[in-house]
């Protein structure tokens, strides 16, 4: 597993701070910037827009010298002092390079201004804690210090930047500028440093971030070196997503907050993933790295923010909802502590599912049918067990025990049955009446209900828990009112607004901003499970007040993966307060408008994560935990054969059911993945990825067993990169009675190559379902051809919009079906819809009747072949007279 290392906490100085304790070197050398010290921007000359941007608020910069505009203009003077004649090689003084700046524009002299940048600069840098110890240490060693840096500084400008209370061991160190000595560490100024400080090379250790200046060329000369490295190529690759610019010269990015510029998150981040362990497994490491990046800062402002709300608001306890609850409590404690507010965060039992029992009116019809409705898959034999009832207390459901609730007739015809008579809506009543004071039992217990607030800290979306425990609270008369604090919210929280309940959101609220909300409810899944605790979900209590938990989904190495994926998290949080303690009360907080980079961070690696991440986390396994016992994959595998299909716009066409995390599925093929993620970031339009012309669509119908035939639903018709196409459509009977299928695979006149069709049905009261796949030649001979011709192969010619094939689903699985998915892969050649065009000839007659029949034979039988063959013989007997 990831842990940190080192007498320092990083492992990268662990064989410095061994060097020093045990005297192995006669003097540490140190860079200084980006080592000892390291700002608060993503880049060193973000800072110059923060300058501007301040300049520009005093009355100093004109109005129309953006920050944006600022930073370029001192960028260019800085090159403008280096390549002057009259300098000192290329090394230059602050004064130096203001002298190249339009001086007549601003309302200050230029040491005024000089003065305005040593002073940002001392606001924006931070002492390197890990640092700071090893200095710490080499002062109690006696080993003695030199700074050596690159830096148009001065002495005094420098040594006003270097005196923070974090490193005391500083004073007395030697100081090596290039600005003093006219060379930079990579042309000669180390050969100065080793003769002023009489030493040997090998009696130098030096520390440093540049990998040629600090690492390559005193190694070179022999001085022992460290490579305090910032950001690994994986970061850079992090920050790529996220559109953080990264080069001198690409445009200032948009997130950087004026007063306090990336809140120190750029370096952290790349600190604390320099801590992860190389000999852990790939997968655990990419998890922890995953849980440190990305989960880590938006779990740590999200904790932050919920600590600042609740002492705001005078609420001294908060609580957090299992599973959830272990590590969110923890997450806020810390938070709270850190920041010295008296809020406390304690896990309670409760869920979904056992909240929406409790609060359900066996009465209401329409009630019952809600709660049906919201299961996933459950079939009738579980729906009873959820409501304590035994199949022998409803008699009349006994031949639909293993039927699955998924269309209209049967979920009516069970909740009808039972609300029937008085003995079960008693029944039920004394369900929910169980599960109610059990509820409150446990929310007694815990001293959930001393206050007249409650206040619920949970991930959100909806604010589902807090929607079902105000109804149980309220028909119970406990004069408690439920409150939330979530991650995010989105428009499902409309009916918790609507009950006058308070629920806030950190990064989003009540579906605002939008692209954060819609992203993080179309794909929730990995973060959802990155907090959960190792166990299932709520499904009851006992007796005694127990949790009654369902099975757990995880396979032993998505254990290790989430328990990785949680450390990282818990890390990336301690070296957050490690700064927060550290600075006592002058560490920015997360509460405002950091929101908006956590936001960024969150929103860009669920949109474009990388193909290790979805190597990991598409084989995590999904539990519905709403009192459904389903269980699938984040990335399902019958997804898997589809991906030389897709185009980007398809991952928008899927539904949550196909893949909780589409942009996933994309990171699994290198071509899918970066289109995805250029679409994503806005880099091209989705326009590019449509046929050109009149759109089209594969359009699916069924007929029930009455004969009548039903429109079903429509999928845009794509080519891909790879010339392929595809389209996945569900549909559902109300009546549970599907015979065939029609598909209008092209929606337009074409000629098409259908590689294979797959149906997923349910059908005769089965929970598990029936997959039936038409993928050879003799499949696509024996189907019926509507206004279209089979070519032979897998060939087929749609002639005109309405062209479809027929899939005989009843046939085939041998009784009617009630739902089912329907999924395609093919490739088209549109044709002209004038008609005008050649045609090809199609099969043979002699091959087309014995494939038919041998599709007749594998969906009927014997008795299906003869009748077949009796229809064939009519038919000539018709034409020939």
């Amino acid at each position: 597993m990831p842990v940190l290392l080192g007498g320092t906490g990083h492992p990268t100085l662990d064989r410095a701070s061994r060097m020093v304790a045990d005297r192995s070197c006669s003097v540490l050398s140190l860079d200084v910037f980006d080592t000892i010290l390291w700002r608060r921007t993503p880049r060193p000359t973000d800072l110059f827009a923060l300058l501007g941007a301040r300049l520009q608020r005093d009355g100093i910069s004109p109005e129309w010298m953006t920050p944006a505009g600022f930073r370029l203009a001192r960028i260019d003077a800085e090159r403008a002092a280096r390549r002057r004649p009259e300098s000192l090689g290329n090394e230059v003084s602050l004064f130096d390079i203001w002298q190249r700046m339009p001086l007549p524009i601003f309302a200050a002299s230029p040491a005024e201004l000089v003065q305005a940048e040593v002073e940002i600069e001392r606001a924006f840098t931070v002492p390197d804690l890990d640092i700071a110890d090893l200095i710490d240490l080499a002062h109690r060693s006696g080993v003695p210090i030199a700074l050596v840096s690159d830096t148009y500084f001065t002495e005094e400008q420098l040594a006003y930047l270097l005196d923070r209370p974090e490193l005391p061991g500083l004073r007395g160190a030697r100081v090596f500028r290039s600005h003093q000595h006219g060379l930079d560490k990579a042309s000669g100024l180390w050969e100065i440093v080793l003769d002023q400080l009489g030493c040997r090379p090998e009696q130098l250790l030096h520390v440093g971030d540049n990998p040629v200046a600090d690492h390559e060329v005193p190694g070179e000369l022999g001085i022992r070196t460290v490579h305090y490295e910032r950001g690994d190529e994986t970061f850079t690759e992090i920050l790529d997503r996220e559109r953080e610019p990264i080069d001198i010269d690409d445009p200032l990015g948009e997130h950087l907050d004026p007063e306090q510029g990336d809140f120190g998150l750029t370096s952290l981040r790349a600190k604390i993933l320099q801590r992860a362990d190389p000999s852990a497994l790939t997968s655990v490491r990419t998890a922890w790295r995953f849980g440190a990046a990305v989960f880590g800062p938006v779990l740590t402002g999200f904790a932050e923010w919920v600590a600042q709300r609740a002492h705001d608001a005078g609420i001294p306890v908060l609580w957090c909802p299992m599973r959830e609850g272990t590590l969110l409590s923890a997450l806020v404690n810390n938070a709270a502590q850190s920041r010295g507010w008296k809020v406390e965060a304690k896990p309670i039992w409760l869920s979904r599912h056992v909240t929406s029992i409790a609060a359900l009116d066996p009465a209401d019809l329409d009630s019952l049918r809600t709660f049906v409705w919201q299961r996933y898959q459950l079939t009738v034999r579980q729906l009873l067990t959820v409501l304590h009832l035994r199949p022998g207390d409803v008699p009349v459901l006994g031949e639909l025990l293993d039927t699955v609730l998924d269309n209209e007739r049967t979920i009516d015809t069970v909740c009808a049955a039972l609300t029937e008579t008085a003995h079960l809506k008693n029944r039920l009543t004394v369900t929910v009446t169980m599960m109610r004071d059990r509820l409150l039992r446990e929310l007694r217990r815990a001293g959930a209900l001393v206050d007249r607030e409650l206040a619920l800290v949970d991930v959100g979306w909806g604010g589902t828990i807090q929607h079902y425990l105000a109804q149980v609270l309220r028909v119970a008369n406990v004069d408690v009112t439920p409150t939330g604090y979530y991650l995010a919210t989105d428009r499902r929280s409309a009916r918790v607004y609507q009950a006058g309940l308070r629920i806030e959101g950190y990064l989003s609220q009540a579906g605002h901003p939008h692209e954060i909300a819609a992203t993080l409810s179309r794909s929730p899944e990995v973060l959802e499970q990155a907090v959960n605790d190792l166990c299932g979900s709520l499904l009851d209590f006992t007796e005694d007040g127990s949790p009654v938990l369902g099975p757990a989904p995880d396979s032993d190495g998505q254990k290790l993966e989430r328990t990785a994926a949680q450390e990282g998290i818990l890390a990336f949080q301690a070296e957050w307060n490690r700064y927060v303690t550290a600075h006592e009360g002058s560490w920015p907080e997360l509460t405002g408008e950091a929101r908006h980079r956590l936001g960024n961070i969150l929103v860009s690696a669920l949109k474009a994560p990388g193909s290790e991440e979805a190597a990991v986390f598409g084989n995590w396994g999904h539990e519905d935990n709403f009192g459904s016992a389903a269980i699938t994959r984040v990335i399902p595998e019958d997804l898997t054969p589809a991906v030389p299909y897709l185009s980007p716009n398809d991952l928008d066409d899927l539904s949550m059911r196909d893949a909780f995390w589409p942009a996933l599925l994309a990171a699994s093929d290198a071509t899918l993945g970066t289109a995805a993620r250029a679409l994503a970031h806005g880099q091209i339009d989705p326009r590019v990825f449509e046929p050109s012309g009149d759109p089209f669509q594969t359009r699916l119908a069924f007929r029930t067993a009455d004969g009548a035939w039903h429109d079903g639903p429509a999928r845009r018709v794509r080519i891909n990169h790879n010339g392929l196409s595809f389209a996945r459509l569900d549909f559902r009977s109300a009546g549970g009675d599907v015979t065939d299928i029609s598909l209008a695979i092209p929606g337009r006149p074409a000629l098409v190559r259908v590689d294979w069709i797959e149906v997923k049905v349910f059908a005769g009261g089965q929970s598990t379902p029936h997959v039936v796949r038409w993928d050879q030649p003799d499949d696509f001979a024996g189907l019926i051809h509507a206004a279209c011709r089979w070519l032979g192969g897998n060939m087929i010619e749609f002639e005109v919009d309405e062209s479809a094939i027929w899939l005989p689903v009843a046939s085939r699985v041998g009784q009617p079906v009630s739902s089912g998915q329907v999924t395609v892969a093919f490739a088209m050649l549109p044709k002209s819809r004038t008609g005008m065009g050649g045609r090809l000839p199609a099969a043979s007659r002699l091959v087309r009747v014995s494939s038919r029949a041998r599709e007749e034979y594998k969906a009927r039988g014997p008795a299906g072949l003869a009748a077949a063959m009796a229809r064939i013989a009519v038919r000539q007997l018709r034409n020939s007279r």
